[in-house]
């Protein structure tokens, strides 16, 4: 695991809620001596752990009297249940106690990310995931949030900053494809776009982005019919809003409550039998825009010939949160009501 990069002003609290500062100080004062055991749990079954990394070594970084502290946790990757301790920390509470919050919000976010990533893959059946959570989100959370998402299971990024935190040889350093930009700069023309591409970068994978005209099926085979063998795959990003042009034209030969909007799996079929019929097997579908876990289970249920799954949003939303507990005060149970202290043979002594 790579090393995290921490504001400085986390020292001083500038992160911290000010009443988790004002009890530290109440608590050094008037209890200067009192040891308080934390333990941080959520309220899901069949999550993806993650985040834990990023919290101990908050904890090396923030805490005056860390040599002091004792703590237990769980590992990232792991996958927890409704209400088990992940992580559990012992220790004089004005040295770690104040970073209750940070710690709560650091596990949500990298959890949700993980979990939904996990989902994604497993919904793809065993195809690629392109991560491109860069437009989801805020660039702040980049590297974590490509930490997590292969935590999750995914190895393709789209941005350096994706990958500052995996320590993995599989992952492979970002190698993007083209905006809609590329081919508005070229007055809609997507040959000369992608001829552009072809001359400026001839060492990477050619792939043509071709719903720039919402003509997927035509441009597909236009492409294809004008780069050959050089051409490596085509992305569809339709919008959900619009119907293809070619779908629009022939929707008598589709069931009448098809869905045809957006990126859909008619388009995907008739883009796929289209590029055939011309002789382009070799040229690989990337369909990103909308897609979530339900709808790629779906894909791959309807035997939807996709190859890459290009997914950003569904990966950044969070729904679900983590709570500490302070549930021991010097070695005698002491509890919120309904919260107690949980054993757990999982968790493994970290210091």
């Amino acid at each position: 695991m790579k090393k995290y990069s921490f504001d400085p002003r986390i020292k001083s609290g500038y992160y911290i809620a000010d009443y988790f500062k004002k009890t530290s100080k109440i608590i050094q004062n008037d209890l200067p001596n009192s040891v308080v055991t934390m333990q941080f749990f959520q309220r899901k079954d069949n999550i993806v752990l993650s985040g834990i990394s990023e919290v101990l070594q908050l904890l090396e970084f923030a805490c005056p009297n860390y040599s002091e502290l004792k703590i237990w946790s769980l590992k990232d990757g792991d996958i927890i249940d409704a209400h088990e301790p992940v992580l559990k920390i012992e220790g004089n509470y004005a040295s770690f106690g104040w970073l209750e919050g940070m710690i709560d919000g650091i596990l949500a976010r990298n959890s949700c990310i993980a979990t939904n990533s996990k989902k994604i893959v497993e919904a793809a059946n065993g195809k690629t995931i392109l991560n491109m959570m860069d437009r989801a989100d805020s660039y702040l959370t980049l590297a974590s949030d490509g930490y997590s998402s292969w935590v999750g299971g995914i190895k393709l990024f789209v941005t350096e900053a994706s990958i500052e935190l995996i320590d993995d040889a599989a992952v492979l350093k970002p190698s993007g494809t083209m905006p809609h930009a590329l081919i508005q700069a070229f007055d809609g023309d997507i040959i000369k776009a992608t001829q552009a591409f072809y001359n400026n970068f001839p060492n990477n994978n050619l792939l043509s982005l071709i719903d720039y005209n919402n003509d997927c099926v035509r441009d597909a085979v236009k492409v294809a019919n004008y780069f050959k063998e050089k051409l490596w795959a085509i992305r569809i990003d339709t919008s959900g809003n619009l119907i293809d042009k070619y779908l629009e034209e022939n929707k008598n030969k589709y069931p009448k409550d098809a869905n045809l909007y957006g990126v859909n799996e008619y388009l995907i079929k008739e883009v796929r039998n289209a590029l055939n019929e011309a002789g382009h097997n070799h040229v690989k579908i990337i369909v990103s825009s909308g897609l979530t876990a339900e709808k790629i289970q779906e894909f791959e249920k309807n035997k939807v010939p996709v190859d890459i799954y290009g997914v950003g949003g569904y990966l950044a939303k969070i729904d679900n949160n983590f709570t500490g507990d302070a549930v021991i005060i010097n070695g005698k149970e002491q509890a919120k009501f309904g919260r107690k202290n949980i054993y757990s043979k999982r968790l493994q002594k970290i210091k």
